[in-house]
């Protein structure tokens, strides 16, 4: 055998699989075999949801979407779950680049058995020597990834040879065929080894008694346990354990059931139940490695949403590692992921989670991340490890509160948000607006797109990469600023719609004003106060907003301070006035300018 076939697993948890073929005649071809058997042995087609699915005598399985690996493919809505990935590759190609690229992003999205479908090997008489070079490369390359099972399988998605019935042109294998793997391999081998894992999804009561509805997602749980809520820290012991067909004494790893416990748990979907003894990691910080699915690149430092063991949350690629070169599977480094690379990146919650090594518990371990606004599916990855400073740093509380320090200085404390291309006059009415404010008495504070690049900024450059960098750096001082009871007026060109939004998200509502300052690009270039327009159109300056880089006009700022129709004094008061309509500040007298 030329891998790892294990034995037998029960039919009443689906084998979910994905086929990664680069071809869609190839996949279709494949599937109709499998399920062409399956109608001729048993049980055949059956509908499962929107996903494929088909069952024979010994399991049933539901067929994953493979995550798109190029810029051309359709993606996918929902993050892969697959227990098993098929990797079809043809004779004549080998363990081409392609085949090592799909076996990384096997892994990379969690999935915990590999098959090398070798493909087409009657076009050169089923030569054995040729399909065991292939078969032995194949297991070699895998080990390295630590997929509970590789298996290489010599087949034809034509013909059906080895698919699901063995084929007389290859006496010389004695291994499975693909569907005899498919219905023996387990689906998790460890799963009587895990530590409970139980995911709430609906709290209740029933006479009077606390009860979680849920799923088991890995371990045992018995009547009379004590359990442990992850995040909010009660304990409990499980009373009941109810289940489709009445009370039940256990329950296993897939189950759904209602535990009835002994007492009051305020606990929000997403808590995660777990033996007392066998905690999982409560972190805010965790390495992982992932595929990136997204159309526009991956950008360190951009609020994205992580969904993981039922919950949602806001996250931040705080680092990417390296980048896996889809040749030779080499670590290369990266400060960004295009769509279809993998890498190893650290990832920052806005909340703490409670998660478990991939390699651990596979159920706690995986996760997807999806764009904040359109919530299109981006990323599918799996936790390496969490990061110790994700578990060890907590917030100190402060005797002094932002409340406090803003009632010393007689106005409510705010950020004010100067958005516009260069040359629009940003930095003139900022200027302005904080002369109008430091002679009524207001504590101001005014951060420069140009001044923070001589030094909290001074090693940021203008890709697309450093523009994220460096509005998430500003946006952490003007939080630190506002936590200081000031006014803090922040100029810059800030390009991107998700940067603006993720400072918004720092502090309360009421404390983000955002000002587009809009004057038409013609006009721009025209002022062109610092020459940069000149040089990008000489191509000495590349990266240039609104030449060759783009700007995402504020959809709903609010105020637009148009400095082509009026001066900069008048729009300065206008803004000054929005303060006080607001009672952000003390209607007063004094002018600007």
């Amino acid at each position: 055998m030329h891998g790892v076939s294990p034995g037998h697993s029960a039919r009443e948890t689906p084998l979910r699989f994905s086929i990664y073929s680069g071809a869609p005649e190839t996949t279709s071809g494949l599937l109709d075999l499998l399920t062409s058997a399956a109608r001729a042995g048993h049980a055949g087609h059956r509908s499962s949801g929107t996903l494929p699915s088909f069952a024979t005598a010994q399991r049933a399985f539901l067929v994953e979407p493979a995550p798109a690996p190029d810029a051309t493919a359709t993606i996918a809505s929902t993050p892969p779950k697959a227990d098993l990935s098929v990797i079809v590759t043809d004779v004549a190609a080998g363990l081409s680049r392609e085949a090592r690229r799909h076996l990384a992003i096997a892994r990379a999205v969690g999935s915990r058995h590999v098959v090398l479908a070798v493909d087409r090997l009657g076009r050169i008489g089923w030569d054995r020597a040729r399909f065991q070079a292939i078969a032995e490369e194949f297991i070699t390359l895998s080990a390295d990834f630590d997929f509970a099972s590789a298996l290489a399988i010599p087949l034809s998605s034509t013909t059906g040879d080895n698919v699901a019935a063995q084929s007389s042109d290859t006496p010389w294998y004695k291994g499975p065929t693909l569907l005899g793997h498919l219905e023996r391999v387990p689906i998790d081998p460890r799963s009587g080894q895990r530590p409970l894992r139980f995911l709430i999804e609906e709290g209740a009561q029933h006479d009077g008694a606390p009860l979680m509805r849920g799923v088991l997602l890995s371990g045992t749980l018995r009547r009379g346990d004590v359990v442990h809520a992850a995040l909010s820290g009660v304990t409990a012991k499980a009373e009941r354990i109810l289940g489709k067909g009445g009370e039940r004494t256990s329950a296993t790893a897939g189950d759904e059931v209602c535990i009835e416990i002994d007492r009051r748990l305020d606990a929000e979907p997403g808590e995660v139940l777990v033996d007392p003894e066998r905690l999982p990691h409560v972190t805010e910080q965790f390495a992982c490695r992932i595929v990136w699915l997204g159309s526009e690149a991956l950008l360190p430092g951009r609020d994205y949403l992580l969904r993981m063991c039922g919950r949602e949350m806001i996250a931040t690629v705080t680092s990417i590692k390296c980048r896996l070169d889809a040749e030779n599977l080499s670590q290369q480094p990266a400060r960004t992921l295009q769509r279809g690379e993998i890498g190893s990146l650290t990832v920052a919650t806005a909340v703490p989670l409670a998660l478990d090594a991939f390699a651990d518990v596979p159920q706690t371990g995986r996760f997807a991340l999806y764009d904040r606004y359109s919530h299109a599916l981006i990323a599918a990855g799996t936790v390496d490890f969490v990061l110790r400073r994700g578990v060890n740093v907590h917030m100190q509380p402060l005797a002094v509160s932002k409340s406090t320090r803003a009632s010393l200085k007689g106005h409510e404390p705010c950020i004010l948000w100067f958005t516009g291309l260069s040359g629009a006059g940003k930095s003139t009415i900022a200027n302005l607006v904080e002369g109008q404010l430091a002679r009524r008495g207001s504590h101001t504070y005014l951060l420069d797109g140009d001044n923070v690049r001589h030094g909290l900024n001074k090693n940021l450059g203008f890709t697309a990469a450093d523009r994220v960098e460096n509005i998430r750096r500003v946006g952490e001082v003007a939080k630190l600023f506002v936590d200081a009871g000031l006014i803090v007026l922040c100029s810059f060109i800030s390009p991107f719609h998700a940067e603006r939004a993720m400072v918004r998200g720092l502090v309360e509502p009421e404390e983000f004003i955002e000002i587009f300052v809009h004057a038409p690009l013609a006009v721009c270039e025209g002022r062109d106060p610092k020459g940069l327009y000149a040089k990008s159109r000489a191509g000495e300056l590349p990266n240039f907003t609104g030449i060759d880089s783009p700007y995402e006009e504020p959809e709903n700022p609010d105020i637009v301070l148009d400095t082509t129709s009026a001066p900069a004094a008048a729009l300065a008061r206008r803004l000054v006035a929005l303060l006080e309509a607001r009672e952000l500040i003390v209607a007063g007298t004094a002018s600007v300018g």
